[in-house]
């Protein structure tokens, strides 16, 4: 099953249920809010979910674009991607967790066509300021699904202050032969779905209040349940990556892990400037330049590459625009590749020159680390490969 078709299917699915779709935000939140970017799927129905009625009703259904920045250390193992999108399903004081469960096990074994045997769920055992979620570990039992109960894992909030409450999460078993253990002990059990059913506020100092609005909000990954549909071991896999995987490797000759981490960024960098961004120092201009000069110095690991960032193919270009529905010419795009494969080249020469001074000859301290990018805008990986030149 294709994304386009995973994407059909959940949004059919929904809708057949009484959720009205809804069009998913840019990777820019609203006006006023503190965050770089649009995070998860409920980040754009914030004030929805803290009361305010939707105009489209109480059940809610949309596919969201989300960047994450926490996971960029993660980025090229078999499912973090810096740019994905959330499939989300939401209950604004409507149904709860319970119905919720049943929906989405339904989605997956019904309309997904997943074997039930290798499904896996996790639930929050209780602590001490509030109960277990029982509600959820009765449709795990009445459904034959075996679930693991846990604290921190289960219990999710949306910042320090604000809406929280118990989650249950479904996993879905990617090894080879028939599953083992248990989510939190054996990796090959990938989550792909979070129900989180918000209960409480978690006010200033700490405490807990009931919400006079109970409600649902469910986050699916789009590329990671693709790519273990699709068969496939990681979700650079999946169909999404196709043209990235077929046209890079004949600009770079890489390793696995260096393909990934080039094909994620360079996709996530047209998305962000498909979307208005562009490069700077500071907030989100400064993440889509990090994310550049995080591929230049992947790509220059080793010799000279052959071929700019600025050759990236047309086809790669258009597929990133086109997928998430962005109006952008290529030729805009390549040109802020080209600008900004010129200023990384003038700041190595630069490093080279800082680097040489007898104060940085011997091995670096954090210290050290701190003031070359604080002062010259030398970013740590780059420091290193520029010594090891």
């Amino acid at each position: 099953m294709r994304t386009d078709q995973l994407i059909s299917t959940f949004v059919e699915y929904y809708e057949e249920r009484g959720h009205r779709r809804i069009t998913g935000s840019t990777l820019l939140p609203p006006p006023g809010d503190p965050v770089l970017f649009t995070t998860s799927g409920m980040h754009p129905l914030t004030p929805y979910l803290e009361g305010r009625p939707h105009p489209l009703g109480k059940r809610l259904v949309n596919v969201q674009r989300c960047l994450r920045t926490t996971d960029l250390d993660e980025v090229g193992d078999a499912t973090h991607l810096t740019v994905f999108e959330m499939l989300g399903t939401w209950s604004l004081g409507d149904y709860e967790g319970p119905r919720s469960l049943d929906w989405g096990y339904g989605l997956l074994t019904e309309g997904l066509g997943i074997d039930p045997g290798l499904l896996h769920a996790t639930a929050f055992a209780g602590d001490d300021r509030t109960g277990p979620d029982t509600a959820s570990v009765e449709v795990w039992q009445r459904l034959g699904v075996p679930v693991e109960l846990t604290v921190e894992d289960n219990w999710w909030s949306n910042g320090p202050v604000g809406p929280c409450g118990p989650d249950s999460e479904f996993f879905l078993w990617s090894g080879d032969g028939p599953p083992q253990s248990t989510p939190t002990r054996d990796d090959r059990w990938v989550e792909v779905w979070n129900h989180v059913t918000m209960t409480h506020r978690r006010l200033d100092d700490g405490s807990l209040v009931p919400l006079p609005q109970r409600n649902v909000d469910t986050g699916l990954g789009l590329e990671r349940l693709a790519s273990l549909l699709q068969g496939r071991s990681s979700v650079f896999e999946c169909d999404v990556f196709d043209p990235w995987r077929r046209l890079v490797p004949a600009l770079w000759t890489l390793d696995e892990p260096s393909l990934r981490l080039v094909c994620d960024h360079l996709r996530s960098v047209v998305a962000l400037l498909g979307d208005g961004v562009r490069p700077a120092n500071t907030g989100r201009g400064y993440v889509l330049r990090r994310l550049l000069r995080r591929v230049l110095t992947v790509l220059r690991q080793g010799q000279a590459p052959s071929h700019g960032i600025g050759d990236l193919p047309d086809e790669l270009i258009r597929h990133t625009l086109d997928h998430f529905r962005q109006d952008m010419r290529p030729s805009e795009v390549r040109r802020t590749l080209i600008d900004e494969e010129q200023r990384f080249g003038r700041l190595l020469e630069r490093g080279r020159g800082v680097l040489a001074r007898p104060r940085f000859r011997g091995p670096l301290t954090e210290e050290d680390f701190h003031y070359l990018h604080d002062t010259h805008g030398l970013p740590r990986e780059l420091i290193t490969g520029l010594r090891e030149e």
